[in-house]
């Protein structure tokens, strides 16, 4: 086993990012992406490319015979979306066929969520920790935080010496906006307001945290939630991004409060209504709650490279 770290979904947006922070400490890296190599690498001599599709388990072979040269593997791989084929084959059937393929003494970091817990047994102000409760993957609130807690099960399971990632709202260059905020109608931007924070991590600190995970010995499984330091209230971010970007020009704001009201009023109908109508989902997303980040620091170490004002400016202006 050496020094380099396997990287899968390296091509997307949070593994792209691993592959950088890696880079930047000169660590060598296997980069596993699916069709189309980052142009960037052609030029790294210190990343391999390996094209595998891990929903297929003929990528295997080629699989264990790269991770023989590697000490660690971050798996940043999965379905984003909700498309509940995609989550089976893409997060929870890659998963189980990346572990077979992975040496016992490998030691693995996974990208999972913050999503996993279970919003419906806290109320208005609580406090989320690693401690928080969690749902199951029968009862989860939508496809893919089942997806993810199925993804954590796999690798608990899996014999390997394993940290559990939990992001929350990921955002970085090109990926600005977020679903935490309320939804649109049409050009309208409809903000279900709250004094909660806002569980965001910048792409580049969660990276910081992944590599000091792959370098790290866990002891157990240790699970942190990965949140950044300087986290705004929903307001803060609408100016902050209004400021940036320049939109949303339009916006009503509706209280967190009036809007759970009036999912309850529609729950016999909530099943045809989008996701912010149906408590659990609107819970989930948007229920005012705090996210401290000390159990991430004691375990990684690590601090927010500016305040959120300032990452969110670069965000608008550095290319994606």
């Amino acid at each position: 086993m050496g020094d380099m770290i396997l990287i899968t979904g390296a091509n997307g947006f949070v593994g792209r990012a691993a592959v950088k922070a890696a880079r930047s400490k000169g660590i060598e890296v296997t980069a596993v992406y699916r069709s189309t190599p980052a142009p960037e690498w052609a030029s790294d001599p210190g990343i391999t490319p390996l094209q595998a599709d891990l929903s297929n388990p003929d990528c295997v072979p080629k699989l264990a015979e790269a991770a023989q040269t590697c000490g660690a593997t971050i798996h940043a791989a999965a379905h984003l979306g909700g498309d509940a084929a995609h989550l089976e084959n893409d997060t929870r059937r890659a998963t189980e066929i990346l572990l077979s393929a992975l040496p016992k003494d490998m030691r693995l970091v996974l990208v999972s969520s913050i999503a996993v817990y279970d919003t419906l047994k806290l109320t208005p102000g609580d406090i989320l920790t690693e401690a928080s409760p969690l749902e199951t993957s029968d009862t989860a609130h939508d496809g893919y935080a089942k997806a993810k807690l199925q993804q954590e099960e796999h690798c608990q399971a899996s014999g390997l010496a394993t940290w559990i990632l939990r992001p929350g709202a990921v955002y970085g260059p090109g990926r600005s906006w977020h679903a935490l905020m309320g939804f649109w109608a049409s050009k309208l931007h409809v903000q279900i307001s709250s004094d909660g924070q806002l569980p965001l991590v910048h792409v580049d600190h969660l990276a910081d945290s992944l590599f000091q995970a792959a370098r790290t010995a866990p002891k157990g499984t240790p699970v942190v939630n990965v949140i950044d330091d300087d986290l705004p209230t929903r307001a803060r971010f609408l100016k902050a991004h209004r400021n940036s970007a320049g939109w949303p020009h339009l916006t009503i704001s509706i209280s967190f409060k009036i809007w759970l009201l009036l999912a309850r009023l529609l729950k016999p109908v909530s099943s045809k209504l989008p996701g912010l109508f149906q408590e659990p989902v609107l819970r989930a997303r948007l229920m005012p709650l705090s996210y401290p980040n000390e159990a991430l620091r004691a375990a990684l170490g690590g601090a927010d490279r500016a305040p959120f004002e300032q990452m969110l400016a670069q965000s608008v202006e550095q290319p994606k």
